[in-house]
């Protein structure tokens, strides 16, 4: 069965402003997304990514009242579909997720499991154009990373 991913705003704006958002379609075939995350990222989505409301709208305005309404959409989507991954990457949504046991994976946990699918060849390139944008990577975490992918 094939895996079944929900992507957050976060993860979309930051591979396209790298250039790579189709890493998303190599690496897993269709990824999810929810109507109010399309709007966040504020572009036309390829016909790959499939937008999806979650049905609990309820759920998703109380999860409103401690995160922004993309990721409360995601995890409210994700809450609805069994067995997902959901990609996010601030710290209070995972938190959330993780509460809720949602198993998620961030945009580094996507280049490393890109790479140890074979789909990129090596993660450092990527590292160091993300670090070229406004996305927050600390040094510790960045050498951890490589150091997973077997490039350090």
């Amino acid at each position: 069965m094939p895996e079944l991913v929900i992507s957050d705003t976060s993860c979309l704006i930051l591979l396209t402003n790298i250039g790579e958002l189709d890493l998303l379609q190599r690496l897993y075939g269709r990824v999810w997304t929810t109507p109010t995350v399309a709007a966040e990222y504020g572009k036309p989505l390829p016909a790959w990514i499939a937008v999806e409301a979650a049905r609990d709208q309820y759920r998703q305005q109380l999860l409103a009242t401690q995160l922004d309404a993309g990721e409360s959409s995601a995890i409210a989507l994700a809450l609805e579909k069994a067995n997902c991954t959901l990609i996010l990457d601030d710290r209070r949504a995972r938190r959330v997720a993780e509460q809720l046991r949602i198993q998620i994976t961030g945009i580094l946990g996507v280049l490393l499991k890109a790479k140890q699918r074979g789909v990129i060849p090596a993660v450092k390139p990527l590292l160091a154009r993300i670090r070229q944008t406004n996305f927050r990577l600390s040094a510790e975490l960045e050498t951890q990373v490589l150091k997973l992918a077997g490039e350090l």
